[in-house]
């Protein structure tokens, strides 16, 4: 995934554009008290350049894939809080009580809800107390397009022998009950949900 996303990289800015409104509605989505926020395939860092318009002091360790992507985000971020780290967020570590929030925008549709399911338990156990995790994706509009999204994906896979360990790009979106229950069954308290041209969930670290 990491070299699909760099073949793109010369218009990859331009191409997210159209999310432009939901990239300042994830920002002001974030609680003023959030100083210390983990970013999840953050990439060129977009819903950080909102981020840091509005707090220039947020400290963010941003996790992605691709490192031409991180290089771009640290050009245009030099002077920001900022740790760049290359590396699958499935695998990174992410300690225990250590950030305010975790985010992630338009990247975890691409993942099938058995990852997804341990990746909230880790999200929730790496936040401090009465933390949130902010989420904004790409929601399915029913089961049946769930459904089926998960069938092709599953099929192409299958059919390119695509070894289990290696990523691809396919959007494979759960629909919000469903993604609303993998968030409960990690144990956080959904807040809010902001529609939009992306949906955009607050979830809090439970009790």
């Amino acid at each position: 995934m990491s070299a699909f996303f760099t073949k793109r990289l010369h218009d990859y800015e331009e191409h997210m554009s159209v999310w432009e409104e939901s990239y300042r509605a994830f920002s002001e989505s974030i609680p003023s008290k959030c100083q210390r926020i983990l970013d999840l395939g953050c990439g060129t860092g977009l819903e950080l350049d909102k981020i840091w318009q509005k707090n220039p002091d947020i400290e963010v360790t941003g996790v992605d894939l691709c490192a031409d992507m991180l290089d771009k985000l640290l050009a245009k971020h030099h002077d920001k809080p900022f740790t760049a780290i290359c590396q699958d967020y499935f695998q990174y570590d992410f300690g225990h009580g250590k950030w305010d929030a975790v985010i992630s925008f338009e990247s975890l549709h691409h993942f099938l809800p058995e990852r997804k399911k341990e990746l909230y338990r880790r999200i929730y156990c790496s936040l401090k107390e009465n933390g949130f995790f902010i989420l904004g994706d790409y929601i399915a509009c029913c089961s049946e397009e769930e459904e089926l999204l998960r069938d092709v994906y599953l099929d192409r896979r299958k059919r390119s022998a695509i070894p289990e360990n290696c990523y691809v790009h396919f959007d494979i979106p759960l629909t919000l009950e469903h993604e609303t229950e993998l968030l409960g069954d990690a144990g956080f308290i959904i807040e809010k949900v902001l529609d939009g041209s992306a949906t955009i969930m607050i979830a809090r670290k439970g009790d």
